[in-house]
């Protein structure tokens, strides 16, 4: 059973959502302040995170940030319906999705089943072998289908499972050049609010991480491609 850390400081979402997580084989745990939330991820072995954006103590951006500095654990941010620059700064900050208030139920562990998947390979507490897959290699970069590694110059780097993704796609075919629309399918897996503007930002946080590697190519008006030489494998 995947388990999921709720930060969130209303005491009266936790238990119904935890009853009803339960039906999808989801264990849910409240933590209603930052600080304890940070304990139990830091303590515990959670999957994913449901993340708040007003918290006391520090706000849920803060949050995420913080837990960025220390994990990829996906991260599902709820914000405040009509406050898109509330999920523009959650995903420049590394959340890999975002649900605004009120949200139902079902969407929402329709989310968390979409970030799961995104990080099934690297879950091997579950016992689940990663499919034997080849490596993709390029100058100055090697991406390790089978067990979910980027290396940069032969230094690991953490991505978050939507860069991840964006990555793979990218690389499966370099030079081909994929429509915001088409990134936008495939990591997210659904119609975004944000829409192009959800894809820059991932693109912009995967650029840097690979710093200081050319690697995107952005092509105005059409998209954005792989730059770099696959080398034989």
């Amino acid at each position: 059973m995947h388990r999921i850390l709720l930060i969130d400081d209303d005491e009266q979402l936790g238990p119904p959502l935890a009853a009803y997580f339960q039906r999808y084989e989801l264990q849910l745990t409240q933590a209603v302040k930052p600080s304890d939330g940070l304990a139990r991820l830091r303590g515990g072995d959670f999957d994913a995170v449901i993340l708040d954006v007003m918290l006391p103590e520090m706000d849920g951006f803060e949050v995420c940030r913080t837990i960025r500095r220390e994990s990829d654990v996906p991260i599902v941010m709820l914000t405040a319906r009509g406050e898109v620059m509330d999920r523009v700064v959650g995903l420049e900050l590394g959340a890999d999705d975002y649900l605004p208030k009120p949200f139902e139920p079902r969407e929402l562990v329709a989310r968390i089943q979409t970030v799961l998947r995104r990080q099934n390979g690297r879950n091997h507490r579950h016992g689940q072998a990663a499919p034997a897959q080849e490596a993709l290699r390029f100058e100055g970069l090697t991406i390790d289908l089978a067990r979910r590694e980027v290396l940069r110059d032969g230094q690991a780097v953490e991505l978050t499972g939507s860069e991840y993704e964006l990555l793979v796609l990218l690389a499966r075919e370099p030079g081909r050049v994929y429509s915001r629309d088409d990134i936008l399918n495939h990591i997210r897996g659904h119609e975004a609010d944000l829409y192009t503007r959800a894809v820059d930002i991932v693109v912009s946080r995967l650029r840097k991480k690979l710093e200081p590697l050319d690697c995107i190519k952005t092509l105005r008006n059409a998209g954005y491609s792989l730059a770099l030489r696959r080398l034989p494998s």
